[in-house]
């Protein structure tokens, strides 16, 4: 069983007041103002909380993870929108700087669109009155946040466990009777108000975009084009017929060869080379830069477990592609 973690993220009142007023939006950005500050210290599905500064210090909502990723200003903002938790693009960026100052780091112009880091979340819930304060282990002086391991533990549970009902009491990620043996992380253990409900590995839409961008480094899988306005997010198994916003189930495509995959005139094997319909080469005249891509091999992400996942490919091929 993968252990159950959390993660106590510091943040101030702005933020979290703001996202708090619009209850409809269901992906959220808890950016970091420098992309050097990577976060690693949870994983997907593993529970996010929000603890404001002092004096007011105390936990005020929290999310489901979905994800970490260093992305341009003006594609979180594209992203996410108020979800970064401000009314606008100069409003963030106004925002950022005012740590980036306090960091020693050079204030964003207008004209400029660095990379920032961005701790995307799904599904958030804010307490309104009813705050919780914060573990007591946690020191005063923290100004990023601090993580907890295993918090189904006889040591942590008596805590995590009434706020994580809270947090994770909306989610409807496995249907009832449904095995979540494929990415659940939370699961009972511990005194709790009620049972912690399984939350699968999955990103949100807006973050499993993000997340492709940086896994596949920018270009499309199968031509190697890195004209990022053409780059679009690709699932293999798509969400309305069952599958999930993981990266294993994703490709980063340009849009043409997007609409000929999800349309079935070109697939991808489980041995991870391109596979093109006979139906295409009808058109050859036209079409000689796509039947030319037939028996390439695809670019992947670095890590392995990113990979298009075999079986996802193998529905690809059964279900949708043209074999005639």
């Amino acid at each position: 069983m993968v252990p159950v973690k959390a993660y106590v993220g510091v943040t101030d009142r702005a933020w979290a007041d703001f996202l708090a007023r619009r209850p409809h939006l269901k992906e959220i950005n808890f950016w970091r103002p420098s992309s050097n500050q990577v976060f690693r210290r949870i994983g997907l599905g593993d529970l996010f909380l929000f603890k404001t500064r002092f004096p007011h210090n105390r936990i005020v909502g929290g999310a489901v993870f979905s994800g970490f990723t260093q992305a341009p200003l003006s594609e979180a903002w594209a992203a996410f929108g108020e979800g970064n938790g401000r009314s606008s693009l100069g409003e963030l960026r106004e925002a950022l700087n005012q740590y980036r100052v306090k960091e020693g780091n050079p204030a964003i112009r207008v004209d400029e669109d660095p990379p920032i880091g961005c701790v995307m979340l799904r599904d958030p819930v804010f307490f309104g009155g009813e705050t919780f304060a914060p573990p007591v282990d946690f020191a005063s002086n923290l100004v990023q946040g601090k993580g907890y391991d295993e918090v189904t533990s006889p040591t942590h549970a008596a805590y995590f466990g009434p706020i994580a009902d809270r947090v994770l009491g909306g989610v409807q990620d496995v249907p009832a009777g449904e095995d979540s043996a494929d990415g659940e992380t939370w699961v009972q253990g511990g005194p709790t108000r009620g049972p912690i409900r399984p939350i699968r590995q999955r990103y949100g839409q807006e973050a499993f975009k993000l997340a492709l961008l940086d896994a596949y480094r920018g270009r499309c899988a199968v031509t190697g084009r890195d004209v990022q306005p053409t780059l679009e997010a690709a699932h293999i198994h798509p969400v309305a017929e069952g599958g999930l916003h993981r990266l294993d189930n994703g490709l980063l495509l340009r849009a043409d060869v997007h609409k000929l995959f999800d349309s079935g005139y070109l697939t991808i094997t489980p041995g991870l080379t391109v596979k093109v319909s006979p139906s295409l080469y009808r058109h050859s005249h036209t079409a000689d830069e796509y039947t030319a891509l037939m028996g390439t091999t695809i670019a992947v992400p670095q890590r392995k477990a990113d990979h298009p996942h075999r079986d996802a490919l193998a529905w690809h091929m059964e279900a949708v592609f043209r074999e005639v």
